[in-house]
C-alpha cells in the first residue's frame, strides 16, 4: 500500500504549469495526497479533482450545492473519479485549502443527519470532499427529500403540539 506523505510532490508536470500560468491560475494541490489536481468541466460547472491520486473532489464557494441532489445530472460523472486503491489517506491529518495558502480547512458534518463529514474552507467557502463522499451525501438529501414528501402538511409534529397546547392553555378559566 502506498501511503499520501505529508510533503507536496516536488514540481508539476511542464504542460500543466504552462497551461495553469497562461490562463493566470495557480497550480492546485490535493489536501488529501497532494497530487495535482485536474479541472474538468461537468455541465455548466469546472471543479478540481485528484484523478489517479486519492479521487477527491474540490468544489468552489456554492458548487457543491449545483450537483449533491440526485435528480442533478451535472453530478454523476463526479461519483467515478479514477483514483489509486492502495492509497491511504490520513484523516487525522489537517489539511490545507488548495485554493488559499496557509488556511486550514475545516471538518464538519455536512446535515444534521450527521452521516457525511467534509472539509469546508473559512476564508473561500470551498468544500473538500474525499473519494465517495459525494454519493454518501446524494443518497442523504434524497432520503431528506422523500422524508419531507412523506409528511402530509408542511408543519412538523413539535409545531402541531406547540398550538394545540396554546389553544388549549387559552381556553382554561
Amino acid at each position: 500500500m502506498k501511503a499520501a506523505s505529508g510533503r507536496a510532490q516536488a514540481g508539476c508536470k511542464p504542460a500543466a504549469c504552462v497551461r495553469a500560468f497562461l490562463h493566470g491560475r495557480k497550480i492546485m494541490k490535493c489536501p488529501a495526497c497532494f497530487n495535482e489536481l485536474t479541472e474538468i468541466q461537468v455541465g455548466n460547472l469546472a471543479v478540481d479533482v485528484c484523478q489517479g491520486g486519492c479521487g477527491g473532489i474540490w468544489f468552489d464557494a456554492f458548487e457543491l450545492q449545483k450537483v449533491d441532489e440526485q435528480d442533478e445530472a451535472a453530478g454523476e460523472p463526479l461519483l467515478n473519479v479514477p483514483h489509486d486503491e492502495q492509497l491511504v489517506l490520513d484523516r487525522s491529518r489537517k489539511r490545507e485549502c488548495p485554493r488559499c495558502s496557509g488556511v486550514k480547512l475545516h471538518r464538519h458534518f455536512f446535515s444534521a443527519k450527521r452521516g457525511v463529514e467534509v472539509d469546508q474552507c473559512p476564508n473561500c467557502g470551498g468544500y473538500w470532499l474525499d473519494a465517495g463522499e459525494l454519493a454518501m451525501i446524494r443518497a442523504e438529501t434524497s432520503q431528506t427529500a422523500a422524508g419531507d414528501q412523506a409528511r402530509p402538511s408542511g408543519m412538523s409534529t413539535e409545531v402541531i403540539r406547540y398550538l394545540y397546547r396554546l389553544r388549549t392553555e387559552q381556553n382554561r378559566p
